[in-house]
């Protein structure tokens, strides 16, 4: 769960199969009477064991349900391939407002940046400094941008998922940190330099999906 500075936000767990009640949770820990936005994570069926039945496409119906209550004002998913996206947006009665992926120069996931934009599909970032699988912040394209800009690695990885047009959640266990990552709003990078980023051959996905 997070609070971001558009609202509250929640995601439903990949083995919460009941929508309802794991909203409910997320609500009374929060103590809030609704969401502005809820995600579904459930992009995968539950191993053998888990459940007997997985009914993606009723949990979307419970997901829609949500926001006909009143309960959420949008609801959108996470980690889904294009695949299943497209197969959600054939029999959705709501659109997903928002997918949330893994996104950084040095996982672009392009196919599905684009299959968002295509359906007006907002994209929000996690994990834009990188992973434990590429380093980033030392990578030598970052750095060089970082120097020019007279600005932080991390804050060059923050500005860049902002310039693509996506939002970000920076995350750290440090305020000072969190603070510093948010002043990405009054400057840019210069377009050759952003499309130096975006040309950085090394792509490496890190997901637990």
């Amino acid at each position: 769960m997070w609070i971001q500075r558009l609202g509250m936000k929640s995601k439903k767990r990949c083995n919460d199969l009941r929508v309802l009640p794991a909203l409910m949770k997320s609500l009374n820990e929060l103590q809030q009477d609704y969401l502005d936005l809820y995600l579904d994570g459930a992009s995968r069926p539950p191993k053998v064991g888990e459940v007997l039945d997985f009914d993606w496409e009723g949990v979307w119906r419970e997901m829609e349900k949500l926001v006909t209550d009143k309960l959420v004002r949008d609801i959108g998913v996470c980690n889904f391939t294009v695949k299943k996206l497209n197969k959600l947006l054939d029999i959705a009665q709501i659109m997903p407002s928002v997918y949330q992926m893994e996104m950084h120069p040095g996982w672009r996931n392009e196919k599905m940046f684009e299959a968002c934009k295509k359906n007006s599909i907002h994209v929000t970032v996690y994990s834009p400094l990188g992973s434990r699988e590429i380093d980033l912040i030392h990578h030598p394209v970052v750095e060089r941008v970082a120097r020019k800009v007279n600005k932080s690695a991390g804050k060059v990885l923050v500005r860049w998922a902002i310039q693509r047009g996506t939002s970000t959640i920076p995350k750290s266990d440090h305020s000072e940190r969190i603070k510093e990552n948010l002043k990405v709003f009054s400057w840019g990078i210069p377009k050759h330099d952003f499309q130096a980023l975006c040309d950085i051959p090394d792509q490496v996905k890190f997901s637990y999906f």
